[in-house]
């Protein structure tokens, strides 16, 4: 914590949050478990997008966590891929796979205190429900591909809550496809 000068309260350090839903998957394989699903053309052509939007907005995450489904890891590797980073940042949770949004506020508040912006990589309706918990997001589901991102007002990622969390950014793929075409 840091103290201003001639006073001894602490100020509150800025974290931020990066809520991602994985790419559009596929269902071309009836037999393939769904933990294993891959990303279809649209999930591969979209991620990369997304992760160059995110770039542009200058978000360099410390730490990555995603759920190891093949959709989610893949999303995670191709956008840390747009960010500079190496995907041996990416740090694979088991709980994530189809996660409640209790869970996934569990997983962001278990987080180390020195890590100062987290991205995280998962699943509906788990997603949408965290968003909507900790912010006024504009939409009603996240579609795949969706990148949300609040500034968090803690400086322990434990105090984590509604009550310290401003929606920034919410971004997804077809958001912009008239900007992006022209």
């Amino acid at each position: 914590r840091r103290k201003p000068a001639g006073g001894t309260s602490s100020v509150a350090v800025s974290k931020t949050l990066t809520i991602v839903r994985h790419a559009q998957s596929s269902w071309d394989d009836p037999v393939l478990a769904d933990f294993d699903r891959p990303l279809n053309p649209r999930g591969l052509r979209d991620a990369p997008r997304m992760g160059a939007r995110l770039a542009k907005t200058g978000i360099t995450p410390d730490r990555l966590v995603s759920s190891p489904a093949n959709r989610a890891l893949a999303t995670a590797k191709i956008i840390a891929a747009a960010l500079g980073l190496e995907t041996r940042v990416i740090v694979p949770d088991e709980r994530l796979y189809l996660a409640s949004a209790d869970m996934i506020l569990r997983i962001v508040q278990e987080q180390p205190d020195e890590v100062s912006s987290l991205m995280l990589f998962g699943h509906n309706p788990g997603m949408t429900d965290l968003v909507h918990r900790l912010g006024d997001c504009p939409l009603a589901n996240l579609p795949t591909g969706a990148c949300v991102t609040f500034r968090v007002e803690v400086d322990r990622w434990a105090a984590t809550g509604p009550d310290n969390t401003r929606l920034e950014v919410v971004d997804y793929p077809k958001k912009r496809i008239a900007a992006d075409a022209g």
